[in-house]
C-alpha cells in the first residue's frame, strides 16, 4: 500500500519542485535578462573594417596602411604555392592577391593626402613671410611624383578588380553548366562585371 501511495507522493513532489525552479528562473531572466546570455570573446576579425567618425591623423593613416599591406603581402607570398598542394582555393589566392592591389592603392591615395597637406601648409607658411620657398618647391616635386604613384596604383586596382570580376564570371559559369551553382549566381557575377565596366568609363 505504501508503494502504491509513494509513486504519486513523489510526482506531486518533483512537480512542485519543478514549479517552483520555473518561477525562481523567470523571476531571475526579469530581473536581469542578459544574466544568462553567453557572449563570445570579441575577436579582432568581428571587428568592423569602417573607420571611426572622426577623420584619423594623415600620419597613423598611412601608418596603419602600411601595416595592412605588409600583412596582405605575407598572406599573399605562400598562397599560389598552398593552392598547388591543395591548401587553399584558387578563388583564395586570387583574393589575397587582389587585396594587395587594394591596399596599395589605399596607401598611395593616403600618401597623397598627406603631401596635399603639406604643401598647404607650407603654402600658408610662405604667404606669412617665411623664407622656406625651397622646401615648398620640393615639397610639389613630391606631391607630382605621389599624384602620379596614386594614378598608376588606381589604374592597377581597376583592372585587377575587372579581371577577378571576370574570372567570377568564368567560373560561376563553369559551376552553373556542371550544376554546381544557381543561375543567380551568374546573374549577379555579371551584374559586377558590368558595374566595374560602367566604372571604368
Amino acid at each position: 500500500m505504501t508503494r502504491k501511495l509513494a509513486l504519486p507522493v513523489t510526482l506531486i513532489v518533483t512537480a512542485i519542485a519543478a514549479l517552483a525552479t520555473g518561477d525562481q528562473l523567470s523571476q531571475n531572466q526579469s530581473a536581469d535578462p542578459e544574466s544568462f546570455d553567453i557572449e563570445p570573446p570579441l575577436l579582432k576579425q568581428n571587428l568592423s573594417a569602417e573607420p571611426s567618425s572622426a577623420p584619423p591623423a594623415p600620419e597613423g593613416d598611412v601608418a596603419r596602411l602600411e601595416i595592412q599591406l605588409e600583412r596582405a603581402k605575407r598572406n599573399a607570398a605562400g598562397a599560389e604555392r598552398l593552392c598547388k598542394i591543395g591548401v587553399l582555393a584558387k578563388v583564395e589566392v586570387e583574393q589575397r592577391l587582389l587585396k594587395v592591389v587594394r591596399c596599395e592603392s589605399d596607401l598611395a591615395n593616403a600618401q597623397l593626402a598627406r603631401a596635399k597637406e603639406e604643401v598647404a601648409a607650407l603654402k600658408s607658411r610662405v604667404a606669412v613671410g617665411e623664407s622656406i620657398k625651397d622646401e615648398l618647391e620640393a615639397a610639389k616635386a613630391a606631391l607630382a611624383q605621389l599624384m602620379e604613384a596614386a594614378q598608376n596604383a588606381a589604374a592597377k586596382r581597376e583592372r585587377a578588380e575587372l579581371d577577378a570580376a571576370e574570372a567570377n564570371l568564368r567560373r560561376q559559369q563553369k559551376l552553373l553548366h556542371l550544376g554546381s551553382a544557381q543561375k543567380s549566381d551568374v546573374t549577379r557575377a555579371e551584374q559586377k562585371l558590368a558595374e566595374l565596366k560602367a566604372q571604368k568609363n
